[in-house]
Order: C-alpha cells, then structure tokens, then sequence
C-alpha cells in the first residue's frame, strides 16, 4: 500500500467547525474518497442527505452533538456509491413478470423452455423468448424451424436475439413470411433460405417482421411499479445507488417519475430518451425539442432527462456490427460473404443532422456505436458538428465502443467525447470474438488502460437487459464482476486473459464505476465521490478491495448501501448506533 493511503486525509483539529452538528459520523474505517487524490479517511459526518466532513477519528468524532448517531464501522471499507453508465432497467424487471426463465447455455436448453411453455400455453397462443443469445450457447447456432416445431407443434414461436430471430413455420404463416415474400426496398434485414428458397426460420435485422403477440398475462401500472421497486433493491444490494436509462419512452419515465414523486426511489435515475434512427428527420427533430421541454430536463439529483439515444449499428452477438475491415466469412453468424462489415443503419448527413439538433437543445448525445465502424461514425459526425461550435461541453458520448482504434481514441479525447462501456461484454463473449476475429484484431477491444492513459473519460455499466439479480441477469449487473474483469481480462471459458496489457489498476475500476460515469452525466460535483459537500451515497464493503486477492474481488458483498445519508439497504447490522 502507498504511503499517500496510509497518511491520515486531514489532522485532529484542521476540520473547520460545523454551523449544526451532523446527524451522523461513521468511524473507524476505511473510506476511499474516490476524490483527486485518492485520499484514505477513517472517518466522515453527514447532515441531512450531504456530507459535511472527511478525515481521521479523532478530527472528526470532535464535530459530534448530543443528537449525532455514531457507527463504528470496524475497520471495513466503503467506496462511494455506485453508478451503472448503461440499463434498460425497466425492461428488465418485467422480463419474468409471467413465469421465471431459466439459464440457458445450449439449445437443448432453449429447446426444454419452449416444450415446457408448450405444454402450459393455450394453443394457438404465442410463445417468446428473447435476448438469449446464440453467441452465448455452447452450441453457438440458432435452434432450427424443425426443431422448434417438434418442440411447439401447435403454438408459433419466436426466438429473438436482438433484431435477429429464429421462428418455426407457425410463425412464419401467420406473418406473412413464405416463399415469394421479399423485404421492402430500402428497408434492413435478410431472410435466410433453403436450397429451394423457402425460409428457413432465420431472419437477420429483420425479426421485426415477426407479427408476434405475447401470450403472457398483461402487467397493470401497479405491477410495473412494484417489479420496478424490487430491481431497485436488488441494485442496492450490489452497491448500486445510481444508473443511466438508456432508451426510455415516455412511459417509462412517467412510471420514474411517479416513483420520484412518492419517495420510492431507492436510486438516482439519468434518463436517456429512446429517438428511432429511421424515423424523418422532421419527426426525430420534434422528439428531441420535446425532450428538450419536459419538465424532467430540469435539473433533479433523483430523476433527470437529460439525454437522447440511436442506434448506429447492429451488434455484436448477432454478427451486425459495422466494422472498419470484414467481419469475415462465418457459420456461427451465418455469414457467406466475404466483403460483409455489418450493418449501419443512419447515414453520415442524418447523423450529422440528429446530433447538431440533440446539442444545440442542451442535450446529452449517445448511440448504440458497437463495431470500429460505427464509432469512427459517429466521431466524425462529432467532429463536423464541432466545426460549428464546441461540443466538449455538451459531453457527446459513444455507447459500447467494444471495438475501438488508437486514431478514434486521439480524436475522442480531442474533441471532449466520452464513452459508456460494460466489461461484461468481454467477460462473457472474449472466448467467441477471439475465435472469430483473432487476437490481433482485438487489440483495442474495450482498450481500459489506453483510454486512462490518453485521459479519455470512460464510465462502465452492464448493459442490463432482464431479470433480477446481479449474476444471473442478462448482462450481468454486478459491479464487482464488472470491475474484476476490468482488473482480469480473463473471459470465460478460456485459459489466457485478453489482451492483458490493457488491465487496469484497483482505482482506475473503481473510478469506472464511480466519479467517471458521474462525470458522463455531469454529476462530478454532486457524486462519484465522498468529499464534502457532496451527496451522502456510499456503500459498505464486506472486504477491502484494495488489497484483497485479485480473484476476491468480483466475490465481494455489500454489506450496506446509502443514499442520500439514508440507509437503503443493509446485510447485516455492523453495530448499534448509539
């Protein structure tokens, strides 16, 4: 450990006398101020939802009233609370509103899910699965139309994976989908074919065209409201005290809203409002003035509207990313032809347009930018819109920007560009990339330290699509194994880490999750870190995560979790206020 973290942040006697005492110090730590300095306190006051000191026992015990609640924290580490730069959280509580869904790691897996929904599911009814993603399945393939008949005879099925699907021959009846069917000119996707041209149940960024109807039971606002409470909670059970939406309607926000109104929000909420790329650009444009209207782009530390979100490209679990070089020819993402780079879905002048519109009306800037492609897109649409004016204040972002360039990341920090970026795409798919690619190509694949180093901001986030619970969603929303893989570089299912030059230290993992994505929603002075005069969300650590063992680190459990100076969620007791 430095000397720097052994020192003591502020002497007995140099904290300045309070106007009021606190209404609570909690002592005998180890608290990491995430601040400029990385300072180490053992000590720290709050009044009401701030906090009003920092520093050692003895200096700070002094500033104690007769009222002031004391908790000895017994030598445990506590971090600021977290913030998750990437959800689609209210999708993602509803997911299992039905029936639970299990892990899947094979077809026969998907396959035992669609026979047992089958049996339980009136006939005729539909039945859907979605984000399950073949990359992720040992089998790495799309179950086929036979098989999925076999297992569904008398119920069409849809097996979506972001705009891709795989659906059986029930589904391809009742939409329409035959032989002499042809998506319309101009619009995305591919239909898969046999040998005589009849679908083979595969589409590729076009599953839109799947005329489905959910057979599940209809959630009322009261069920999306207390699905909605539960996810909050179990994100503060992992630490997590703060997240960015990032496709919100409205809707959705309504339903934050009331929850901000009534005092249920148990985390702060920066929402990105959801524009469709394809939409005129006289239809994107009055969008983007109504976000810039709403009451919610004012500013409130529980609940702000403060951004727009596209998408520029496909993904890279479906093999539509839009890439700099070819994808390359590939059974897996059933790609034949050799010159394929993805998919890009707005063009240069668009792009240009939506994000001088979005600037121009003080909004946040983001896309879904997944391939090198598409993140070279986007800079340059940037970089023409700062011919016209500065855009670094407005702190344009790049969503996922797995694949990335030395060049890109020059041009990223020159122009103010921020990224949003979610380790657990490297955990989880690292093994399936690496096969695909090769290692060299994935030099500057979620590049962490090249992007510290060139002083670039970079906040990190899961990427939560559905279900509850920090493990076991899809993706996981586990700070702590977001942080380990940031530390590790060691995907699953292999043997060597990715790219290990690009790990970065214990600090710089927990600025990801801390003071950076603050800063990605121009909240550094608000939060991110434990300083004075600062928001009181901290959370208290089973383990000392900066020395415990590197494979410790993504086991560590939150033994408690504050927002705002109150307790919002708590493991168990560590001792009795007095």
């Amino acid at each position: 450990m430095s000397l720097r973290v052994l020192i003591p942040v502020l002497l007995a006697g140099a904290l300045p006398a309070l106007a009021q005492e606190p209404d609570l110090i909690v002592h005998h730590g180890k608290i990491v101020t995430v601040d400029a300095g990385f300072r180490i306190a053992s000590a720290m006051a709050l009044r009401g939802d701030r906090i009003v000191a920092t520093g050692d026992d003895a200096a700070v015990l002094k500033l104690a009233g007769p009222k002031t609640r004391r908790v000895d924290l017994q030598g445990k580490t506590v971090l600021p609370g977290l913030i998750d730069s990437h959800t689609h959280s209210v999708a993602a509580a509803m997911y299992e509103f039905d029936h639970p869904v299990p892990d899947m790691e094979s077809v026969a897996d998907v396959l035992k899910y669609f026979r047992a929904r089958a049996a339980v599911t009136k006939e005729g009814d539909w039945i859907t699965l979605s984000q399950v993603f073949i990359t992720r399945l040992r089998d790495q393939r799309f179950p086929t139309r036979a098989e999925l008949d076999q297992a569904a005879p008398r119920n069409p099925v849809y097996f979506g994976t972001g705009p891709d699907a795989s659906v059986n021959s029930l589904a391809l009846k009742l939409s329409g989908i035959d032989k002499n069917f042809r998506i319309p000119e101009g619009q995305l996707g591919r239909i898969e074919r046999d040998a005589n041209g009849e679908p083979t149940g595969i589409l590729r960024s076009c599953g839109r065209l799947i005329k489905s109807r959910s057979g599940e039971r209809r959630a009322t606002d009261e069920d999306r409201r207390q699905r909605v409470k539960m996810l909050l909670a179990d994100y503060n059970s992992v630490g997590i005290t703060s997240f960015s939406d990032r496709n919100l309607g409205d809707a959705d926000i309504e339903l934050y809203r009331r929850l901000r109104d009534s005092g249920e929000l148990s985390c702060r909420v920066f929402v990105m409002y959801a524009v469709n790329g394809q939409d005129p650009m006289d239809r994107i444009e009055r969008s983007i003035l109504s976000a810039a209207k709403s009451p919610l782009h004012q500013y409130n530390n529980m609940l702000w509207v403060r951004g727009i979100k596209v998408f520029v490209d496909g993904g890279m679990l479906t093999g539509s990313a839009y890439m700099l070089q070819p994808w390359g020819v590939s059974k897996v993402y059933s790609i034949d032809d050799p010159s394929y780079r993805g998919m890009r879905f707005i063009d240069p002048g668009k792009l240009y347009q939506i994000a001088r519109t979005v600037l121009k009306n003080d909004l946040q800037f983001t896309t879904h930018s997944v391939g090198d492609g598409a993140v070279h897109a986007m800079i340059d649409a940037y970089a023409e819109v700062n011919n016209e004016f500065s855009v670094r204040a407005s702190r344009p972002c790049i969503s996922h920007a797995n694949f990335m360039t030395a060049e890109a990341i020059a041009k990223m920090k020159a122009l103010g560009v921020v990224a949003d970026m979610q380790p657990a795409w490297l955990y989880l798919d690292g093994a399936t990339l690496t096969k695909q690619f090769g290692d060299k190509r994935l030099t500057y694949f979620q590049p962490y330290k090249t992007l510290f180093d060139s002083g670039v901001i970079v906040g990190g986030g899961s990427d939560h699509m559905q279900k509850i619970g920090g493990l076991r969603s899809i993706n996981p929303y586990n700070p702590f194994l977001g942080m380990w893989t940031t530390l590790a570089r060691q995907p699953r299912w292999t043997d060597q880490p990715l790219h290990p030059e690009q790990r970065i230290t214990r600090e710089q993992a927990i600025r990801l999750y801390t003071v950076n994505n603050a800063y990605l929603t121009f909240e550094e002075k608000e939060k991110g870190s434990l300083e004075e005069g600062k928001l009181a969300d901290f959370i208290v650590l089973d383990r000392d995560i900066l020395t415990c063992p590197l494979d410790s680190v993504k086991d560590i459990q939150v033994v408690e979790t504050w927002l705002g100076g109150k307790q919002v969620y708590r493991s168990k007791p560590l001792s009795a206020p007095r």
